[in-house]
């Protein structure tokens, strides 16, 4: 009997084709990566104090030096040079600027970021910082942090400090990174600092905020800026069925943990009448500041969620302990790869989430950036983390293809680091860092996505 003829191999997949001056980069926060938690003034945070919580962090580490940054910025930008990319997100520690969170300015602090804008512009790439990414000074937090308005006032006098010295160089800010995670990990469930549990009551730390961003976006206009968004998370939300009880608990989270933090920006108003009765203050008033016109809109992407109706058990949902008595409860995602988190890799999601934005949205959605897309595995070989790139970026070549205004997009992260309550063990680097030396060593990723851009 002839064999039958082996099958024909696969066409290689098309080249990344993205269009001219379309924005490459890379994402960091300063809590993850700088370390030097006691030089040069800076003033502790929340987390710092979180940390040093007897079983917060899984596996007992903290802050305190994390990948040593601070020192090894200069090691940091040659990576970025060789990289290609062109912008360098990065975020600005308010305790290392304001150690109080209120009142006198910490010069030396502000000198480091000095440092770095330079070198960054030196290496020909663009400095991005975000003013806020969760590292809320531990003055304030001791005085009630974001669920006090004051709060969002005193974010905005340190973002005028931070501009004042960095906006004759710096072109592109972004005010807050992911405030619905800060309010449901930090202030709801406490699992994130500051470790409270207040569950719904956590509410008011959502809207002081988004009444920070509005603040800053004021505070960066009257300093010039012209080029300002925000990083806020988003994923679908997929009803674990079609009954009537898994449909509503999904709208629900969806509308906690997407359109409540992206309508009040958006469209000046909040997605539901009950929970913005819930909200502290002259909320009406403050949704004109929250909602100043963005000249971009932020999207981190990870994951979708598929949720049904609430049951009367605590849940397990990606790394996270839910309590029982929440009005939705997470499903589990099957037949899809996971990361080393155990976050499903769903590519074609991302599409899902671009195109519903631009649906929901119309001519109030400013241009898109996204401003976090990543995954965690171990290996300095790591083709997992190439394939999750690789699809992701398909996905959203997808939706710019629809009609979806996308300009950028970074990568979380530029370096392994510390992972918030995992500690160091999740690796989300393009580079590895081996936390014993401190040795930085790129990984096949870094390398694949060097060719994507030199290609793009």
């Amino acid at each position: 009997m002839t064999p039958e003829p082996a099958p024909a191999p696969a066409p290689p997949p098309a080249p990344l084709r993205f269009p001219r001056g379309f924005l490459w980069g890379v994402s960091t926060s300063a809590a993850q990566i700088e370390g030097a938690v006691d030089e040069d003034g800076r003033g502790p945070s929340a987390w710092d104090t979180f940390a040093a919580g007897a079983g917060r962090i899984k596996d007992g580490s903290d802050p305190r030096v994390t990948t040593d940054h601070y020192h090894r910025y200069r090691e940091d930008v040659a990576l970025l040079k060789e990289l290609g990319v062109g912008a360098y997100r990065f975020s600005v520690a308010w305790p290392r600027v304001v150690p109080d969170g209120r009142g006198a300015v910490n010069a030396a602090g502000l000198d480091f970021y000095d440092r770095l804008v330079d070198a960054l512009l030196a290496a020909g790439v663009a400095p991005v910082p975000t003013l806020f990414h969760w590292d809320t000074p531990q003055a304030l937090e001791a005085s009630g942090g974001w669920l006090r308005r004051e709060t969002a006032e005193h974010f905005a006098a340190y973002t005028d400090a931070v501009a004042a010295r960095l906006g004759d160089r710096v072109t592109r800010w972004i005010t807050l990174n992911e405030p619905a995670e800060l309010t449901l990990l930090g202030y709801g469930l406490g699992q994130h600092a500051p470790g409270r549990q207040l569950l719904f009551d956590a509410l008011p730390a959502a809207h002081h905020q988004l009444l920070g961003h509005g603040l800053a976006v004021q505070a960066l206009r009257a300093r010039g800026a012209t080029d300002i968004g925000i990083a806020n998370s988003h994923g679908p939300t997929w009803p674990a069925s079609d009954s009537p009880a898994d449909t509503e608990a999904a709208a629900f989270y969806d509308l906690l943990l997407n359109r409540l933090f992206a309508e009040p920006i958006l469209l000046g108003r909040y997605p539901d009448d009950e929970i913005a009765a819930l909200l502290p203050g002259p909320v009406a008033d403050d949704l004109k500041t929250i909602s100043a016109p963005l000249d971009w809109y932020g999207i981190n992407y990870y994951q979708p969620t598929k949720i049904g109706a609430p049951t009367t058990e605590a849940t397990d949902f990606l790394g996270v302990r839910l309590p029982p008595g929440l009005p939705f409860a997470p499903r589990e995602i099957t037949g899809r790869p996971r990361t080393g988190f155990g976050w499903p890799v769903v590519p074609e999601a991302l599409t899902e989430l671009l195109l519903s934005f631009r649906d929901r949205y119309g001519a109030a959605l400013p241009p898109v950036m996204i401003t976090e897309n990543g995954c965690a595995y171990d290996g300095i070989e790591d083709p997992e983390r190439i394939a999750f790139l690789d699809g992701h970026l398909r996905a959203l070549r997808t939706a710019m293809d629809a009609g979806v205004d996308v300009r950028g997009y970074f990568v979380w992260s530029l370096l392994d680091n510390f992972e918030w309550a995992e500690g160091f063990g999740q690796r989300f680097g393009l580079v590895h860092v081996d936390y014993t030396t401190l040795r930085r060593t790129p990984k096949a990723s870094y390398r694949w996505l060097r060719g994507v851009v030199a290609e793009a």
